[in-house]
């Protein structure tokens, strides 16, 4: 019975890493609202500016490539300045390019100003996880971590209804405007309750400025040539398939040569590639890479499926989507407990075969499947997708030791947020081909594009087999 009680103890989680990461969990959330809220606004504010819709889409993918900038230097200032100050910087800058964003007096201002808010939006997140991770060490981080993401998976379906709301029942200023009030709460509560910043400073490591110049670039070229794949197919011009290719090539050697610099560099490097040499951090990025791919292409081909395929509205889409919320939720909620207790390998690979079973029912939208059934599939997949990001992350952040966890940060959200504009961009490509020479309608169209996202889920089942059986400390 004591024993039983000392282990019910052990799980318990500290209400202080709770508190900590309600706080933290809040901007990261409000960025990711925003970013798919822009969605629902870019036709009034091409009516506002009185411009095209492909002019204003560089208010999406301006806010993109600025967090693809700036989330490699996440480690780096973190341990440079203090992961608290730089977290807090980070929604102050958030919150003041929210606030411009509302301001804006032409649309070359409003792009200007989201690449402001975007710096604070890149730099949340690594941050964010970095000091939950190391706050709650390597026996809890997967249960923290995924208890958090519980509120995270709402963001993506609040997204578009809120932003149908606003356009519909204000303006679409506001989208940016609801951003402060919640920011501005956030700010002094971080200041009260996030952890000093301590040992895990390293104030005399210089900025690896060579990293620097490699990978920032780089991997910004990389998601902008797979979002411009991603638009309409691809671009159809010989010139303009030169200037793709010449975008990518460029982006692939920038990332290439910064492996090469990093392998020489050492602890010095902005992002230590050693660390993938352990088969703990190296399973579990590479799962995080092909989770990114289907969160974000999930993100795209959900909206326009029940858009194309029901002749739904924005609102009633964020509506119906609302089911893969509520078991992503149920899941994450089980997860970190159930990876606490069995190891994240066993977690993660039941939550894959799960997202699998989920997204097979859509493969099938052909056949004309019935309501009913979508919306349970679209519950089960959400409960494979909500059991499988925390026990991941939490993975990632056990094989590492304290003073890494700041640049492991960095690599898991980078790596991630490129496995979802590839994934994003495959998928859009793959249905644009299928809808330019369907036949029997969208709905096969659509069909084909999600047997592709089937195929990543079982892909993905070959990382996740290589994660340890048990949660163990760092070597």
């Amino acid at each position: 019975m004591a024993a039983d009680t000392l282990a019910s103890a052990r799980e318990r989680l500290d209400p202080r890493l709770t508190r900590m990461g309600l706080v933290l969990i809040a901007a990261p959330i409000l960025a990711t609202v925003d970013a798919t809220a822009v969605g629902v606004a870019t036709q009034a504010m091409a009516a506002h500016f009185r411009t095209s819709l492909a002019d204003v889409q560089w208010v999406a993918t301006g806010y993109l490539l600025a967090i693809a900038m700036v989330m490699p230097l996440s480690g780096w200032l973190s341990e440079r300045y203090g992961a608290k100050r730089m977290w807090i910087t980070a929604v102050a800058l958030f919150t003041v390019g929210s606030a411009l964003c509302g301001l804006a007096w032409s649309l070359p201002a409003l792009i200007g100003f989201r690449l402001l808010q975007a710096l604070g939006g890149g730099l949340m997140n690594p941050i964010s996880q970095a000091i939950v991770a190391r706050a709650a060490g390597p026996s809890q981080a997967g249960r923290v971590l995924g208890l958090l993401s519980i509120p995270a998976m709402f963001a993506p379906v609040l997204g578009p209804v809120l932003g149908g709301l606003v356009v519909q029942s204000l303006d679409w200023r506001w989208i940016f405007y609801v951003n402060l009030p919640i920011c501005l709460t956030v700010l002094p509560l971080a200041a009260r309750l996030l952890p000093a910043d301590g040992a895990e400073r390293d104030a005399g490591r210089p900025l690896d400025v060579l990293g620097l110049l490699l990978l920032c670039p780089g991997a910004t070229a990389l998601i902008y040539g797979l979002s411009l794949a991603g638009e309409r197919g691809g671009p159809g011009s010989s010139a303009a398939t030169t200037v793709l290719g010449a975008v990518l090539g460029a982006g692939l050697l920038l990332v290439g040569g910064y492996v090469i610099h990093a392998l020489r560099a050492g602890d010095a490097a902005m992002i230590d590639v050693r660390l993938f040499a352990r088969r703990g951090f190296a399973a579990a990025t590479a799962t995080s890479f092909l989770l990114g791919a289907a969160l974000y292409s999930s993100m795209v081909l959900l909206p326009l499926f029940y858009q194309q395929v029901h002749h739904t509205d924005a609102f009633r889409t964020g509506l119906l989507l609302i089911p893969q919320a509520l078991g992503a939720a149920v899941g994450a909620f089980a997860a970190g407990r159930l990876a606490h207790r069995y190891g994240a390998r066993a977690v993660v690979l039941t939550g894959l075969l799960l997202m699998a079973a989920g997204t097979a029912v859509f493969t099938q939208t052909g056949a004309g499947p019935a309501a009913w059934s979508l919306s349970v599939s679209l519950v089960v997949q959400g409960l494979g997708l909500g059991s499988v990001m925390g026990p991941t992350m939490g993975a990632a952040y056990a094989s590492v030791d304290e003073r890494e966890t700041p640049r492991a940060a960095s690599a898991l959200n980078v790596l991630n947020r490129i496995g979802g504009s590839l994934g994003t961009a495959i998928f859009l490509i793959v249905l644009e081909n299928q809808l330019a020479g369907a036949h029997a309608g969208p709905e096969s169209a659509f069909g084909v594009t999600f047997g592709w996202a089937l195929a990543l889920a079982v892909l993905a089942l070959v990382p996740a087999a290589l994660f340890p059986r048990r949660r163990t400390p760092p070597s």
